[in-house]
Parts: structure tokens; C-alpha cells; sequence
């Protein structure tokens, strides 16, 4: 995935960083703010990589695919977000050519990989919905781990390729103080297809058909209702508030995920048309890291099992003995 496509002429004239123009102090409270942001991208996700990975009844193939967002998300925010962030406070790329090479080559790497494994999810979400019964019988936690080693095979040979036929990762227009890769036109339009319209597309057809495969069950969950003992109304309506709740979710996920990265790719769209500014880029790409910092605590905020999952890996709990056979899900 290109960073950009910045005009080249534009872009080389500036030959040194320029001067820090803030307060000390407003240079001190962007740093801190820099870090409590990779602190709640790092520590967040790292607590559902150690929710999914220890606690037995988590151990379903929807969290083998959640277990790889969130390790996708917790790279971005080891390897990326603390490089970018200084970058953007600095107004300067001080980290040298060869982790510039690195920079760009991970951070198209690891927002392929977030951009995929929401789209897996969606179809995970949609094979459940659509027919229950083949996807219990078909689809185990095996299966879905070769699918995830597979995604994660595929994204880094796709890198990997888009960046040999491009010229290789030394053809990047590496000015002093920035950091860019440049794809030429057919790169370009190949990485546009591949990392946005196709997987956006699928996003947004298959939760499209969730949520009305999910309004269908509540219908059919209400019309059960007059035709049963007043005893189980109580039982049906948890089933249409849990399907209602599973929508909602479904539905801030994918929101909160296109919020994110959309501007990143309507930049790329218009970054050969429009000459952009330097702050503006740096802008739309912090905020699609902004995904992988949001994601856990969506997770936090409406899923009980992950805040049960939290107070029991920071109360050290998870170290007893038969930790991992606790009842999370009750």
C-alpha cells in the first residue's frame, strides 16, 4: 500500500527539518498525549491477545479472527504509531533511510492485515447468520487458524510483490526530513482495487446482509411469542436483545473502522489531482492507526466477557491454578 503519492518536485525542496516552533510545554503535553495513545493501543489490544489466548471458552473460530485483528493492531502500535507520531510532532523524519524502508513497508503491511481481517469477520458474521448449521459443522478453530495464516501469508507476498514490481523498496523518493514511498500508475490503481474497493466492498455487502438477516431472526423471535406460554417470553426476549445488541456491535465496528481509514483512501484518490499539504497527509494516516486504539475499547465497552477477562489478567488471577477453565461467559 502506498503511503502517498505525493508530486516529487513539491516535495524536495525542503533540504533540512525546520525549527520546533511550539512552547516547551505544549512540546512536552504532545508527547505525553503521543504516548498515552500508543500505551491504550499497545496495552489494549494486548489484553484481548491474552483474553483469547488463555481463557478456554474463548477459543472459537469468530476469536481466532479477533485474536488476529488484534495482533495486527497491537504491531501498529509496537512498530508504527511511536515512529509516526514523532514524525508529526518533530515536523521531521529523524529515524534515517533505512527504517523509513521499514516504516512504509510494515505500515502497508499490518493496514492491509486490519483492512482483511475486518472483512473476514464479516464473512465469519454472515456464514453464522446465514446458516448456522454449515457453519458449525464446517468451520472449527483449525480451520480458521489456516485461514489466518493464510491472510497473513497472502498480505505479506502481496507487499511484497507491489513493492518488487514497483522498482524495489530503494525507488522511494526519500527527501531529508520526510519519508515517503511513491508507486507508479499501475501500482497505484493495482493497490487502490486490492487494499480498498474490493475489501470495503465486502465489508459493506455482507453487514449489510447481517443486520437484515439479524432484524429477520427478531421478527421471527417476536411472532414466537404470541404463540407460546407467557413463561418463555422472558427467554425470547433475551434472544432478541442479544440479536439486536450482536447488530449494534457488528454495526459501530465497521462504522468506527471506515471512519478511520476512509479519509486515509479518498487522500490517496485525490493525491495525483490536488496538491496536498505534508500536515494534511500525516492527519488522514494517524487517524487510520486510530482504528487499532478504538478497537479494544469497543470491545471494553460492550462485550461483559472482555471486561470480566480484564479484571482477571490485572488482578493476576489468570496465574491460578485452572485460570483458563473460568465460566467468562456467564
Amino acid at each position: 500500500m502506498n503511503l502517498t503519492e505525493f508530486n516529487q518536485s513539491d516535495h524536495c525542496v525542503q533540504l533540512f527539518c525546520p525549527e520546533r516552533s511550539v512552547s516547551s510545554a505544549l512540546y512536552f503535553l504532545l508527547y505525553v498525549c503521543a504516548a498515552a495513545m500508543v500505551f491504550l493501543t499497545v496495552c489494549g489490544n494486548l489484553l484481548v491477545i491474552i483474553s483469547v489466548f488463555h481463557f478456554k471458552q474463548l477459543h472459537t473460530p469468530t476469536n481466532t479472527l479477533v485474536l488476529s485483528l488484534a495482533l495486527s493492531d497491537f504491531l501498529v502500535g509496537v512498530l508504527v504509531m511511536p515512529s509516526m507520531l514523532i514524525w508529526i510532532i518533530e515536523s521531521c523524519w529523524i529515524f534515517g533511510t533505512d527504517f523509513c524502508i521499514f516504516f512504509s513497508f510494515i505500515s502497508g503491511l499490518l493496514m492491509n492485515l486490519s483492512i482483511y481481517n475486518i472483512s473476514m469477520i464479516s464473512v465469519d458474521r454472515y456464514l453464522a447468520l446465514s446458516n448456522p448449521f454449515l457453519y458449525t459443522n464446517t468451520i472449527s478453530r483449525r480451520t480458521m487458524c489456516t485461514v489466518v495464516y493464510s491472510n497473513w501469508c497472502a498480505c505479506l507476498t502481496y507487499m511484497t510483490a507491489i513493492y518488487y514490481f514497483n522498482g524495489g523498496l530503494m525507488t522511494s523518493v526519500l527527501c531529508p526530513g520526510e519519508c515517503f514511498y511513491f508507486l507508479n500508475e499501475v501500482c497505484s490503481i493495482i493497490d487502490l482495487v486490492v487494499s480498498f474497493i474490493f475489501p470495503l466492498s465486502v465489508i459493506i455487502i455482507l453487514y449489510t446482509r447481517v443486520f437484515i438477516i439479524a432484524k429477520k431472526h427478531a421478527t421471527a423471535i417476536r411472532e414466537l411469542n404470541n404463540h407460546t406460554r407467557p413463561k418463555s417470553q422472558k427467554v425470547t426476549s433475551h434472544l432478541t436483545k442479544s440479536e439486536r445488541k450482536a447488530a449494534k456491535v457488528l454495526g459501530i465496528l465497521v462504522s468506527v473502522f471506515l471512519i478511520c481509514l476512509l479519509p486515509y483512501f479518498i487522500y490517496s484518490l485525490l493525491g495525483e489531482i490536488v496538491d496536498l499539504q505534508l500536515q494534511i497527509f500525516q492527519k488522514v494516516l494517524i487517524m487510520s492507526y486510530l482504528n487499532s486504539t478504538i478497537n479494544p475499547v469497543i470491545y471494553a465497552l460492550f462485550y461483559p466477557w472482555f471486561r470480566k477477562c480484564v479484571r482477571l489478567i490485572l488482578s493476576l488471577k489468570i496465574f491460578h491454578t485452572d485460570s483458563a477453565l473460568i465460566n467468562i461467559l456467564s
